[in-house]
């Protein structure tokens, strides 16, 4: 079947939210979402003509516009969950919500219609602008750049002695990390920078690990590429040691939450107590 268009995953994406318990990341959405339309793994790893996987993408929208309905929210660490008008219906009209978010993005001057072909109907909500601006900036470090900043994450994110190697015919390892745990516990993560547009496939992360064998139980993947089904279950294949995995959505959003290269500026809403007055 063909990929569903942003509206035609609301309801999906709400019933995977109860399916969830009520909240769940992205990744959790993905997949639950994809199994819900019964997608095959080519499907959800379809690419745009920017490289985007058009089904994570359009779930975004999906995401963003039931937000500004009403009936999801998300936390600062990318946890989207049901709202207390969300727990309350079991779907919703696609055309209403639609009527209802550009009807209100209409009053905004500064919005405007989304470019992208295959969805040429969305208004620009949220906060996918700057996440596309990002990730144009992250394409054009050089290795060595990006080396660097995945070494600040890293830091930022309680790793102490964050080395970067980057040594020819290491098996693709850049660096390692000592990752302290409560002040009492440490152990080594190698771990390896991709700055890929594309999908990064299962063989990289079996190249991963059996440059990791005799050296760490641990490894760690980042990439501003997209991580494929196959890739991921390599990733987490009982028996062999655990590689965790950091693509372009998780890289965003860790830069967001430490506040590298991004301030996130909230704006005071000041809310008028009529009441309060009249109860003096």
């Amino acid at each position: 079947m063909a990929i569903p268009k942003y509206d035609e995953m609301f309801n999906p994406l709400l019933q995977a939210l109860r399916n969830l318990g009520g909240s769940a990341s992205n990744a959790e959405l993905v997949n639950e979402v994809g199994k819900l339309l019964e997608l095959s793994d080519e499907e959800l790893e379809e690419q745009s003509s920017k490289g985007q996987l058009r089904f994570a993408y359009r779930l975004a929208w999906a995401r963003s516009y039931l937000k500004i309905f009403g009936l999801i929210n998300n936390s600062e660490r990318g946890v989207w969950s049901l709202t207390s008008k969300g727990k309350e219906i079991e779907s919703v009209d696609p055309v209403e919500v639609k009527r209802f978010v550009k009807s209100r993005d209409s009053k905004n001057e500064s919005s405007h219609v989304e470019e992208d072909p295959d969805i040429a109907d969305l208004a620009t909500v949220d906060d996918n602008d700057w996440r596309e601006t990002l990730l144009d900036l992250l394409y054009e470090l050089d290795p060595a750049q990006f080396e660097r900043l995945c070494q600040r994450i890293l830091r930022e994110s309680g790793f102490v002695q964050v080395e970067v190697t980057g040594r020819s015919g290491d098996g693709g390892i850049d660096g390692v990390g000592v990752l302290e745990l409560g002040g009492l516990l440490t152990f080594p993560v190698l771990f390896q920078c991709k700055r890929y547009r594309g999908t990064v496939g299962p063989s990289m992360v079996r190249d991963f690990r059996g440059a990791m064998v005799g050296r760490s139980d641990r490894g760690l993947i980042m990439t501003t590429g997209l991580f494929t089904r196959e890739a991921q279950r390599e990733a987490r294949r009982d028996g062999a040691p655990p590689v965790d995995l950091v693509d372009r959505e998780k890289l965003l959003d860790k830069l967001k939450e430490l506040k590298l290269g991004l301030k996130v500026e909230l704006v005071e809403q000041v809310v008028l107590d009529s009441e309060w007055f009249q109860d003096l």
